[in-house]
């Protein structure tokens, strides 16, 4: 949903309603605003809400595309063929014909862009063989982020008795896509493109257009999802970086603009920009008795008020032994960062080389040069 720093992007998502309003003049009665590298609530209002998500369902079954990217299970350039089921999807589709093969790659932009039912139930069968399958991995995915107010029944978002979810659940799933898969961007933030339609009736383009006009409007935006049926009304699942359901379309961007702004506004960001020194730690086991090692990034955080700089406080917790063998970037410890007592977050400490296993001859070598030494 949302950023509040150029390198902190954070989650923004609400669902329809008729009528509400509260301090921000929302109309949509059920928001959450999430910063994303932290999971940190900046704002919420009936976050736990159930609620009909519409298309922004495609943001589970986009996270296990990528999750099948990642496992190396399908590949980007994989083809993939459409099934007589996939192709009679209604609602937003690219109008996909049985038997046409277009790769995972146009299935993922005709599924981020377009929102497109039909290329959803495509991927589904293509990584579970079923769309039935691939639903039951979406709830146990869901389960899994702790999504206690999700039931998906669908992996497009067509209205279903029990298809079901709430802001903050989707809040979740969208931080999990866009913190593990930043990749994403790269298709959501696709304003206009095209796909080639290659049938038996002969070859065609076919126009895309991102139903996510926050793309265009909002500067910052980069991503993440719409929905709209009758029963769910208008969703948005909205993501943007900076510097550091409504009732229409147009009063759902303008609530998204609204809670974003509050949250770049509202926000304070801690970036520990100080050099920690690592001494070398001992192995165990191997042909070197130490280890080099480097903190693996910097720490970032966001405060909702301003912190008070002696209150921030770092420790370090090495692993309590560290056995050969050991691969450069390995985590052998963390930096463990707390805040007027409270822990806060954490980076990790990893080694900046190799250390292989020692075997005899190494050991009997060790013996031999610490001997005459």
């Amino acid at each position: 949903i949302t950023a509040v720093m150029i390198v902190y992007e954070a989650c923004l998502i609400y669902a329809y309603a008729d009528e509400a309003q509260d301090t921000l003049n929302l109309t949509s009665p059920s928001a959450i605003l999430m910063e994303a590298s932290t999971g940190q609530i900046i704002y919420e209002k009936n976050s736990n809400e159930r609620v009909a998500p519409a298309s922004i369902t495609k943001i589970m079954t986009l996270l296990l595309i990528f999750d099948a990217l990642e496992s190396g299970s399908v590949k980007l350039e994989d083809d993939v063929t459409v099934s007589e089921h996939a192709a009679s999807m209604g609602g937003s589709q690219v109008f996909l014909e049985p038997g046409e093969v277009q790769t995972v790659d146009t299935m993922i932009k005709c599924i981020a862009v377009a929102s497109a039912n039909d290329a959803c139930v495509c991927m589904a069968e293509h990584i579970s063989g079923t769309e039935e399958a691939f639903v039951a991995k979406m709830n146990e995915r869901a389960e899994g982020l702790g999504m206690d107010n999700t039931h998906f029944v669908n992996c497009c978002g067509l209205d279903a008795d029990e298809h079901m979810s709430s802001a903050r659940d989707v809040a979740v799933m969208s931080r999990e896509l866009i913190t593990k898969y930043p990749k994403i961007h790269e298709y959501s933030t696709v304003w206009m493109d095209t796909i080639t339609h290659t049938t038996r009736k002969g070859t065609s383009e076919f126009g895309l257009t991102n139903t996510n006009k926050l793309i265009k409007q909002y500067q910052w935006a980069t991503g993440l999802k719409t929905g709209s049926t009758s029963k769910a009304g208008r969703c948005l699942s909205a993501t943007a970086s900076k510097d550091m359901t409504a009732p229409d379309s147009k009063t759902r961007f303008s609530d998204a603009v609204s809670l974003l702004n509050y949250g770049f506004s509202s926000c304070f960001s801690y970036s520990d920009e100080e050099e920690i020194v690592i001494p070398d730690q001992n192995v165990t086991g191997g042909v070197r008795g130490a280890l080099r090692c480097k903190v693996a990034d910097s720490f970032r955080y966001m405060f909702l008020e301003k912190p008070d700089a002696g209150k921030l406080e770092k420790r370090l917790e090495m692993n309590e032994e560290i056995q050969a063998p050991v691969e450069e970037g390995d985590v052998v410890g963390k930096v463990i960062y707390s805040y007027d007592g409270r822990d806060i977050g954490s980076v990790d400490i990893t080694a900046c080389e190799s250390v292989k296993k020692a075997t005899f001859a190494d050991a009997l070598g060790l013996c031999f040069r610490s001997f005459f030494s």
